[in-house]
């Protein structure tokens, strides 16, 4: 019999609930089966995930700090993919922000810090900003695929932060080693309970975007354009400024992901400054549904998935890649379900009639 895939009209909260939960018992039992392949016993691997990201204190505040670039970034690539841009250039935007910020540091250093954070923070705006409106200016004037130019502007940023860290910002203190100079202590972001305010900006911003997307013109002009151009159009909007004004919105909330991640985490500028978020992100904003307090929730559990596949490491002796399966495992069933949340599949009878005709 063959079957044809058909997006839902509408589905039920109560059913949606059900798909999420099939898909996470069928997550939990494939990756039983790995565990067990492993010699280990899966009850004991789970718990210990558990106790790997909520364990102690010391462990959700790692999970905390891994939360908070994600939920930042997932926020300015949800404004993108409102619209229907689809930005996967969220590493270079961050290493960008991350670049601006850490030539204030590294250039003033001995600012007061109120001031020198304040520049830091203005400069990764507006250098992720800027380095989002690139394929932002080339989709609104040329019709460009936007995939492809942000994907290439990844790597341009990156190779950049590689030949300064190889080149003209390498520390002559380092002994040869290619390390840019830590920062001073006023370009270090301060610990508020235990964690760095990142996370209170991180909550901050959730309300922002929240607002913003569901009570503002322009937020409601995206979701219009993200819907329809034409309609868009025939409503008034201003295609080109609001490709541009959007864009601008996502690589800024991208590039201040990167002045927290060097300030507060790294206390430096390198290569290895975005750990992978850029991309990571982009499945946590889809898993978020594009809503800002539900990017809050799934980026927190994912930072825990990621913190705890970190600990049964150490715990059980597990290879990296091994944990990484796991959490590959774990998600590739939680995406899936809202695959079946939004379309289901339908026997494709009518196929199978006309078939009938021809051969009779």
């Amino acid at each position: 019999m063959l079957f044809k895939i058909v997006k839902r009209s509408e589905i039920s909260k109560e059913k949606s609930i059900c798909i999420r939960i099939l898909a996470v018992l069928l997550a939990l039992i494939t990756s039983g089966i790995f565990i067990l392949l492993l010699d280990l016993n899966p009850l004991e691997v789970y718990w210990a995930m558990v106790q790997g990201a909520f364990g102690s204190k010391y462990r959700i505040e790692q999970t905390i700090i891994k939360a908070i670039p994600l939920i930042i970034t997932s926020l300015g690539i949800a404004v993108a993919f409102k619209m229907k841009f689809w930005n996967i250039g969220g590493e270079g935007q961050i290493i960008m922000g991350a670049f601006a910020a850490s030539f204030f540091a590294l250039r003033f250093p001995d600012l007061p810090r109120p001031l020198l954070l304040s520049l830091m923070i203005i400069a990764a705006v507006v250098a992720g900003g800027l380095w989002a409106l690139i394929p932002a200016f080339f989709k609104a004037q040329f019709d460009t695929n936007e995939t492809i130019v942000t994907l290439m502007l990844n790597y341009i940023a990156l190779k950049w932060i590689t030949y300064l860290q190889y080149g003209p910002w390498r520390d002559p203190a380092a002994q040869g080693f290619p390390k840019i100079p830590n920062f001073s202590e006023n370009a270090i972001l301060p610990d508020l309970l235990g964690v760095h305010i990142g996370w209170v900006i991180a909550l901050a911003l959730v309300f922002i975007m929240y607002i913003f997307m569901n009570h503002s013109k322009l937020g409601f002009e995206i979701a219009v354009l993200g819907e329809s151009e034409n309609t868009a159009r025939y409503a008034g909007v201003n295609i080109k400024k609001t490709i541009l004004l959007a864009l601008a919105i996502s690589g800024g909330l991208c590039g201040l992901t990167g002045m927290i991640e060097v300030s507060a985490v790294c206390n430096t500028l390198s290569v290895e400054v975005t750990g992978g978020v850029g991309f990571t992100a982009i499945v946590t904003t889809w898993l978020g549904a594009l809503s800002a307090p539900i990017i809050l929730v799934v980026s927190f559990l994912f930072a825990a998935l990621i913190q705890a596949g970190s600990f049964i490491q150490t715990a059980f002796g597990i290879p990296a890649a091994a944990a990484q399966i796991l959490e590959g495992m774990i998600l590739f069933f939680v995406l899936g379900s809202e695959f079946f949340v939004r379309y289901k599949l339908t026997k494709n009878g009518g196929f199978s009639l006309n078939l009938k005709k021809e051969v009779s």
